[in-house]
């Protein structure tokens, strides 16, 4: 499906607690001097323009990376690690472009360290080139389905790395198929970080997946945060969670510290929240 355009929804209350997640990972990998890989299924466009029309139709920027870039209370250090690289890419000041994924992992990348990245839509993959067009050496793309290309990249040469799984969830398919190539990645790269996102949605299979992941691997973390209350029968999206296999033993205590900030500052009514669950074997 090539109607999904992540324009629409880039720098919202999701990307921001996905990115201070993304971060904070590649900051534990850069911990050693040995190589690793970034591997993101849906890179999307890589970069993105808050001016465009696409940002500007629902302006969910606003209540993200808006709030944060003119909140004036210190954020905690995890969330302050992201900012500092949104605005590595406005140094004028001015919140006018906001970074995907594989942006802020290029940000982090060292000449050792390689991303692989996949992405469907036409036009999408077009923009991702042409943003890592000096890049080609170490910055490989795809046009090409993430979920189907993911076997063919695991295990990295490199045995470090870190998997990005970020669909649309746009159709009922993508919960399934989530499932099955984080199973199908940990048999082939057991170690490995994944990292998903997820959306928080009334429908029945975005409740259930949380439990369904939690099958897949003993050693896990699952983070949630709420910027308002779950509508009514609706089918609006009210939070989004990031469930990271293998996570490195830093990201709990960095999460724990930002996530009550995080629902603070985001806040859109007086239901916004945030949970924390751990478990390892």
């Amino acid at each position: 499906m090539l109607s999904y355009r992540h324009a629409f929804h880039a720098g919202n209350h999701a990307d921001v607690l996905k990115h201070v997640a993304l971060v904070q990972i590649l900051l534990h990998l850069n911990r050693k001097q040995t190589p690793w890989w970034y591997v993101d299924t849906h890179a999307g466009a890589g970069l993105y323009d808050l001016g465009s029309d696409y940002a500007r139709k629902n302006a969910e920027y606003a209540t993200g990376i808006g709030r944060l870039w003119r909140c004036e209370d210190p954020p905690p250090p995890a969330v302050a690690d992201y900012l500092a690289l949104v605005r590595a890419l406005n140094p004028q000041g001015r919140l006018t472009h906001y970074p995907g994924s594989p942006w802020l992992a290029s940000r982090l990348m060292r000449p050792q360290d390689r991303l692989r990245l996949f992405e469907l839509h036409p036009t999408d993959a077009a923009q991702l080139a042409a943003v890592f067009a000096h890049r080609a050496r170490h910055v490989r793309i795809e046009r090409s389905d993430g979920f189907t290309g993911l076997k063919a990249v695991l295990p990295p040469p490199a045995r470090r790395g870190l998997v990005l799984i970020d669909p649309a969830y746009e159709v009922k398919a993508d919960y399934r198929r989530v499932l099955e190539a984080l199973a199908a990645g940990l048999t082939r790269f057991a170690h490995g970080v994944y990292l998903l996102w997820y959306p928080l949605l009334v429908r029945q299979d975005a409740r259930e997946l949380a439990s369904r992941l939690r099958r897949l691997a003993p050693d896990w973390l699952d983070a949630r945060l709420t910027v308002r209350a779950a509508p009514d029968g609706g089918h609006g999206l009210y939070g989004s969670g990031v469930f990271v296999i293998n996570p490195p033993w830093t990201l709990a205590e960095a999460l724990r510290a930002s996530l009550p900030w995080l629902a603070r500052v985001l806040a859109q009514d007086a239901a916004a929240s945030h949970t924390l669950e751990v478990h390892s074997p």
